[in-house]
């Protein structure tokens, strides 16, 4: 089937890419001339694991291209795949500029039937909107399509690949016995394709996000009250994730969740409910607890420095929001640097994908490392704000000999805690007893 793919981000190349490994012919089209062609020369924009291999394979097999001509891109296009970016607004609306713009400009250069899909995470009522803006200049036939994204970082490719499941919202015959066709190669093993009207399919995305938001913030919460009563958040975790109706998932606690996916999510459905006059108060209590969250380490690095940080350096182990992703949208990291630097603290900091573009943001202001020990040498204590596998088993050892002071504040609550005593650390962890080294 002959694809086209608006947008080259994150979902977008992901999508294309997966697309052209089953044999369909994908273009991908951004006005972002350098990008296009840095993709066209055979360079992946994204870091993702196992990306790099699809894409180089796709391109030299002539089934996956790159434009910046939106009439060009979608020339003989059976299905078009609008993965656009929907940035919150200043009231937690998803801005549908993007989308609705390239709505617009498609009407007039469609011929024949098409199928254009809304891939990006878009509020309910935007396939309407689509629809509708298409419409006002379409000559051809046309159906619009949800169909939402359930990418994790770190495991898109797998996660495309091998789906959960599917979902796909439309009411058009036509258009559901296209979009079957697409991705039965994916379902081969019996995971499920399911149909539903396209307003279901929207609120379906942001009703998942929304759940594992605040499955992770009823955790962090459960954290905080252990370290007040004296209880083991990691035992209450595996005492009640062996419940199949909660299920294991989503429990580890730590300093809040980031990316570009869950706060924007929760933001965006609060918003919709808002405009219909329904409160969403369990969502905004998942943003509150949150957003407290992720500073919720600062307060002890000041009291173990008897509240003074000047000229206290700290090693920051993982700025990206998650492992195996450059993704530092919403970053945990980024908010405790920022206090870190309000505090007059030196910030020497590693990661092993984010540091370009936390360099992009931040600037000078930190020191950035290519090893996690050279960020921690002579610092008085380590930051630990992402769970990179290279950080469960340092060589402690050698930690002990560089380390000013052996200090550790674990944002995710990565050691044992008879490890760190035996080791002799100070370790501050989350929902867990403290040890004092």
């Amino acid at each position: 089937m002959k694809i086209a793919v608006v947008g080259t981000g994150y979902v977008g190349l992901v999508t294309g890419t997966c697309f052209a490994e089953t044999g369909n012919t994908v273009t991908c089209i951004d006005i972002d001339q350098e990008k296009v062609e840095k993709l066209q020369g055979g360079t992946v924009t994204i870091y993702e694991p196992g990306l790099e291999q699809l894409f180089s394979r796709n391109i030299k097999q002539d089934r996956l291209f790159f434009t910046t001509n939106l009439e060009e891109g979608i020339k003989d296009a059976k299905v078009i795949f609008l993965a656009l970016p929907t940035p919150p607004g200043e009231d937690g609306s998803a801005d549908l500029k993007y989308i609705l713009k390239v709505s617009d400009d498609l009407g007039p250069i469609l011929k024949g039937y098409t199928v254009i899909v809304d891939k990006s995470t878009v509020p309910v009522g935007t396939a309407d909107k689509v629809r509708e803006r298409i419409a006002k200049n379409a000559k051809s036939n046309f159906d619009v399509v949800s169909n939402p994204e359930f990418l994790r970082e770190g495991v898109a490719v797998e996660d495309f690949m091998k789906p959960d499941r599917v979902v796909l919202g439309t009411k058009s015959p036509e258009a559901r016995k296209v979009m079957e066709a697409l991705y039965s190669p994916f379902v081969r093993q019996g995971n499920p394709i399911i149909f539903m009207d396209e307003r279901s399919a929207e609120l379906t995305k942001y009703a998942a996000n929304s759940f594992l938001a605040t499955k992770i913030s009823f955790m962090n919460e459960i954290a905080n009250l252990c370290e007040l009563v004296g209880a083991d958040v990691d035992a209450v975790r595996k005492g009640i994730g062996t419940d199949s109706r909660i299920g294991k998932r989503f429990l580890f606690p730590g300093i809040g969740y980031g990316g570009s996916c869950f706060p924007k999510d929760v933001q965006a459905l609060a918003k919709s409910s808002m405009d219909v006059k329904y409160d969403f108060r369990i969502l905004n209590a998942v943003m509150e607890v949150n957003a407290t969250q992720k500073t919720r380490l600062i307060p002890r690095i000041k009291a173990y420095f008897d509240g003074d940080l000047k000229g206290k350096t700290i090693a920051v182990w993982g700025l990206s929001f998650k492992p195996h992703t450059d993704d530092i949208r919403e970053a945990p990291a980024l908010y405790n640097i920022e206090e870190l630097l309000r505090e007059g603290a030196i910030v020497k900091a590693h990661d092993p994908e984010g540091m370009k573009n936390v360099a992009k943001v931040v600037g000078n202001k930190i020191q950035y490392f290519d090893t996690p020990y050279e960020a921690a040498e002579n610092a008085d204590a380590i930051f630990i704000a992402t769970e990179w596998p290279e950080f469960r088993a340092p060589d402690f050892e050698k930690l002990s000999s560089i380390l000013k002071r052996k200090v550790i504040f674990d944002g995710r609550n990565l050691y044992d805690l008879g490890l760190m005593k035996e080791l002799g650390y100070a370790y501050f962890s989350i929902g867990r007893e403290v040890i004092h080294g």
